[in-house]
């Protein structure tokens, strides 16, 4: 069910991880290890994404191999937002979903203003109520 996009976020690279970053700068200096380390992160982090729509949340993940879970709005129950020191310096957090079950549905690391994204969510719940 496609919809009208809401929101869409990527994992933040440096934000998330600085000291992963400069670690990987240092190594290109060293070792040129450092450029496929970098490549890695790069690709994962733009192989993974929250969607927010009119409808349904859309979660993918996976360079190679995919992974996609669809959760329609109108079964988020709750929505979690994570940060540590480090995180709430950088702006970025960890989102974790909940639906009517025990467990969460997913959680999303490493998102950019995550407290953005809690309020999309609310906003496109309030849209489908209308």
């Amino acid at each position: 069910m496609a919809g009208t996009v809401i929101y869409e976020a990527h994992p933040a690279m440096f934000r998330a991880s600085p000291f992963y970053f400069i670690l990987c700068v240092l190594l290109i200096a060293v070792f040129g290890l450092g450029i496929i380390l970098l490549l890695y992160w790069y690709l994962k982090c733009q192989a993974t994404s929250l969607t927010i729509t009119d409808h349904e949340l859309l979660y993918e993940q996976g360079i190679l191999s995919k992974e996609r879970l669809a959760v329609a709005l109108r079964h988020v129950r709750s929505v979690q937002v994570n940060q540590s020191f480090l995180n709430r310096i950088f702006g970025v957090g960890e989102v974790i979903i909940a639906t009517a079950g025990d467990e969460p549905e997913f959680s999303v690391g490493e998102l950019p203003d995550p407290h953005e994204v809690r309020e999309a969510i609310s906003r496109a719940q309030a849209m489908g109520v209308d």
